[in-house]
């Protein structure tokens, strides 16, 4: 029996499930790591690490995301453009209320390994702060976290 190894033409890239996740009252990292493992592909038996074998996720009520601990108050995002005093911090608190897809986004970012392969993977991300959003007519399978 020879081992199956996924490639552009035994695998069928339009049989892509699509999955709807509600981040509503949902942990940050255990969201994220659910997500992450679904469209990576992971969670198929055809999992193949140099392949994006993925599914898509789209997720709802991004803005209702919850964190454990103090996290709300101390966590904090950094950006560094490259100058003397140019580190810019944010905290978890500031950022939901102002970009609360970013803060699912990049979470899942950071759990997807760091190769040219993660920029296509990341790309199967839909996130959306409230209830609604553009994909009303496709079949969703539902993502538990």
């Amino acid at each position: 029996m020879k081992t199956f190894i996924a490639t552009k033409k035994n695998t069928d890239a339009a049989k892509k499930d699509w999955f709807l996740a509600d981040a509503k009252g949902k942990i940050l990292g255990r969201l994220a790591a659910k997500i992450a493992t679904v469209i990576r592909g992971k969670h198929k038996a055809t999992y193949t690490p140099n392949f994006d074998a993925g599914d898509r996720v789209v997720v709802i009520n991004a803005d209702k995301i919850k964190v454990t601990g103090n996290k709300l108050k101390e966590k904090m995002y950094m950006k560094y453009s490259g100058y003397p005093g140019g580190l810019k911090k944010t905290s978890f608190e500031v950022m939901l209320n102002t970009k609360p897809t970013e803060v699912l986004k990049t979470a899942v970012r950071k759990m997807l390994p760091a190769n040219p392969l993660s920029r296509d993977m990341i790309k199967k991300l839909y996130i959306f702060a409230g209830e609604s959003h553009p994909y009303k007519k496709i079949v969703f399978k539902k993502l538990e976290a």
